[in-house]
């Protein structure tokens, strides 16, 4: 306000978007975002110059670029970057739609750099003073406390322990299952950003904080299904749970586990096991990259998504919900309903059930944020002389945003509290005098919703359910890639290797990610509406557990081949048949997971020789790789 720089408002919320894992991420986040505006920035003014400001092809530059921004969107690793990149340049190729001298319109499209470059500064200052120091144990704690939580409450359903002593137990449960995974999550990223000794960690430690998350999810439903004890019968399992998290192994590693039943006890045994049957610690200091991947071997482009039909229908999707806005907002004269762009770019997903949790979080935090800065234009603002004063609302509403995003569930609605009032607290420098832009301005995400859920829900639809399977079909092709990685290993020069090994990063990164945004969606799926609702949440549970047995499969394997030490493995004939099959099954698998198929299950024999399993040397290896896919074929026949 005291340097007069224009769009405050986007200024103030860039700050809430901020990576504030670690000084050096908000740091690196800011200046990609920066990069990222600055380049809507370039791509606005090169439209303008190269055509002449042609007011044809300002609005088949809109066209061109919801298109690649969605495409980026949906295939690339960091997608609010291509949302950001498309609406800063809709927001600023608008402004030439309009009667104004070139000049001020090239100076607001620059000055928008300089405002969000002063909030990416302060928040980067603010992260430096109040670093974290030992993410590294901070986790370790995190992790261990979540499983003490589950040894505690197990114990006391073991021993028939009084509802009394019960409710403290289940309450702390249930605590850590409302804070989800989003605190280990910063911290992981904390530590891959500063590359950090991780000995002391798991192997696999981002998808286990995944997978544990969701033990804690099952765990605290059945701990809250029986606050006054569990009958006598489940006793004994309840005693296998505890033990199994007190000592966080699994008694025998190649033991086969039935997933026939689907009840919350069993449910718990099977999510445990499933995180138990990974490998537990790096054997030595240069398999630590097994634990935590460094950010810089992450690669900027999901292989093969750029191209994926998917990704072209997502796209097309997009651009023609931003073009109908973008028309239609200056059609009817009504710049004030310009968020209508602004809500395409960030509420626009890949299935109909996180949209529509997304339009229903946004409406409601536009409404709570644009009530809060009617009530602040209508009562506050005339009886402030001072900026200090102003200081004062904006703390408050800040804080009061920031406090409600960090919910796991309705977290998206702090985000928008805070976008909306500072949308109509901020339209200029001065108070503002009238209430017809927190009107426009929500008349404007209304006039977004209904397209977005006419064009992404109602013509061109994909459900929740369907894109989980879609997810997990790319989980079980990236393991079948994974292992015909290393059919090329004999032979292999040192380039080579690190060609393979830079593969397997990218598989290994996408299908953590994979994993999350499948948990993400099984959320989601409440939000789906419709006489199928309950047989969408019982097919989104077993995609799920499913897509999670898959996880140990990838883990044993990556540990075993990962590392020169092994390399017989790699080279043994057996064992390249049994991979090369293995991943022949996995594609069929897909491919019936995505047509919702019957797969038919293969016996043991059918995969691998039965003498390996008998070899010293190997019979390891074979029995926990057979028993891994076993497991998850048992699963995947009930979907």
């Amino acid at each position: 306000m005291a340097l007069q720089l224009p769009f405050a408002s986007l200024s103030l919320y860039y700050i809430f978007l901020v990576a504030r894992e670690n000084p050096a991420l908000s740091v690196r986040s800011s200046v990609i975002s920066l990069i990222t505006i600055a380049a809507a920035v370039i791509t606005e003014l090169a439209v303008v110059i190269v055509t002449d400001n042609d007011p044809m092809a300002r609005v088949l530059s809109v066209a061109v670029v919801s298109f690649i921004a969605g495409s980026l969107m949906m295939a690339s690793t960091l997608p609010p970057l291509a949302s950001i990149w498309g609406f800063i340049f809709c927001t600023l190729i608008a402004l030439w739609e309009r009667p104004a001298p070139p000049d001020a319109l090239v100076k607001a499209s620059l000055y928008l750099i300089a405002t969000v470059g002063l909030a990416a500064l302060c928040s980067s200052a603010v992260e430096y003073i109040f670093a974290s120091r030992n993410p590294v144990d901070r986790l370790a704690q995190q992790l261990n406390l979540r499983y003490q939580s589950l040894d505690r409450v197990f114990t006391l359903f073991a021993k028939g322990a009084s509802p009394a002593q019960l409710a403290d137990a289940i309450t702390g449960v249930n605590r850590l299952a409302a804070a989800g995974q989003r605190s280990m999550q910063e911290l992981y990223n904390d530590i891959v950003e500063h590359h950090l000794r991780v000995r002391g960690l798991p192997v696999g430690v981002r998808v286990r904080i995944t997978m544990l998350a969701e033990l804690m999810d099952v765990a605290a439903a059945f701990a809250s299904h029986h606050p006054d004890g569990v009958d006598p019968e489940l006793r004994a399992r309840c005693t296998e749970i505890a033990h199994h998290c007190r000592e966080r192994a699994v008694r025998d590693k190649d033991a086969r586990y039935s997933a026939t039943k689907t009840d919350l006890l069993h449910r718990v045994e099977a999510v445990l096991h499933t995180v138990l049957t990974m490998p537990q610690e790096a054997a030595n200091e240069h398999e630590e990259e097994l634990i935590a991947l460094p950010a810089r071997k992450v690669p900027l482009l999901i292989p093969g998504a750029l191209t994926s039909r998917d990704t072209a229908m997502f796209a097309l999707k997009l651009t023609l919900c931003v073009m109908v806005c973008y028309i239609f907002y200056f059609a009817v004269a009504w710049p004030g309903i310009s968020t209508a762009v602004t809500t395409v770019f960030i509420t626009a997903l890949g299935n109909s059930g996180a949209i529509k949790q997304k339009m229903t979080h946004r409406l409601l935090g536009s409404a709570i944020g644009g009530g809060l800065a009617i009530g602040a234009t209508v009562f506050l603002f005339p009886l402030m002389d001072s900026i200090a004063s102003l200081v004062i609302l904006i703390g408050l509403v800040a804080f009061l945003a920031a406090w409600w995003a960090g919910g796991r569930h309705f977290g998206y609605v702090g985000l928008q509290i805070a976008f909306s009032f500072y949308l109509v607290a901020f339209e200029g420098f001065s108070a503002p005098t009238e209430l017809a832009p927190a009107r426009d301005r929500l008349i404007g995400i209304l006039v977004a919703l209904v397209v977005i859920w006419v064009v992404f829900d109602a013509l061109w639809p994909v459900r929740t359910v369907t894109a989980m399977r879609r997810a997990f079909a790319s989980i079980l092709r990236n393991e079948a890639r994974f292992l015909r990685i290393f059919e090329s290993a004999p032979g292999e020069t040192e380039a080579g290797r690190r060609a393979r090994l830079h593969q397997v990063d990218g598989l290994r990164d996408q299908i953590g990610k994979t994993i999350a945004g499948l948990r993400t969606m099984n959320d989601s799926v409440a939000y789906e509406f419709g006489v199928d609702r309950e047989a969408h949440g019982r097919a989104s549970d077993a995609i799920l557990q499913a897509a999670l047995t898959a996880v140990p499969f990838f883990w044993n394997q990556l540990s075993v081949l990962h590392h020169e030490e092994d390399r017989d493995f790699m080279l043994e004939p057996g064992l390249v048949e049994m991979r090369r099959r293995v991943a022949v099954q996995m594609d069929i698998m897909a491919e019936a997971v995505v047509q919702v198929k019957a797969f038919h299950p293969v016996e043991d024999a059918d995969l691998a020789d039965p003498s390996l399993m008998d070899s010293p040397r190997y019979g390891e290896y074979v029995s926990n790789t057979i028993a891994r896919y076993d497991e998850l074929q048992v699963l995947l026949s009930r979907l």
